[in-house]
């Protein structure tokens, strides 16, 4: 799938597109966990599930500090993340972790585009920067995993 986060001209909303793709990850952790039959991959997909609920905090707490109310939950693209992994789980844990990179694509292009969008608001950097790094390193166990 392809996201469309970090396109929108004003940064309030792109940020909050970013916390309900945040969101839909965070779904789509929890149903590859209920699924996967490796307790080590289990424990990797944990830390990554950990990565995006503090993205979600701290991302809600820039909003919040900018006189808003940030998403409360995932947009209707949760469905779509989720689906691909329960479809995957009928084929195992490898499936799984596949479906999970292709998922990851779209948060790691959301915060490079974040990182570079050109209406941040000042004091965003270093939360910004540090979801990408976490992004990048989610997406390139994935991959060097499934």
């Amino acid at each position: 799938m392809v996201t469309l986060v970090g396109t929108q001209t004003e940064f309030l909303n792109a940020i909050n597109a970013l916390i309900e793709l945040d969101y839909d990850a965070v779904e789509a952790y929890q149903a590859a966990l209920a699924r996967l039959k490796s307790e080590f991959y289990k424990e990797k997909l944990a830390e990554f599930l950990a990565d995006h609920e503090r993205h979600i905090q701290e991302l809600s707490e820039l909003i919040m500090a900018h006189g808003n109310t940030p998403p409360t939950g995932p947009d209707i693209k949760q469905h779509l993340l989720k689906g691909k992994v329960i479809a995957a789980s009928m084929l195992g844990d490898q499936a799984i972790l596949k479906a999970m990179k292709d998922n990851e694509v779209d948060t790691n292009t959301a915060y490079e585009r974040m990182n570079h969008h050109a209406g941040k608001w000042p004091g965003t950097l270093d939360v910004l920067k540090r979801g990408w790094e976490d992004e990048q390193r989610h997406k390139a166990w994935l991959e060097a995993t499934a």
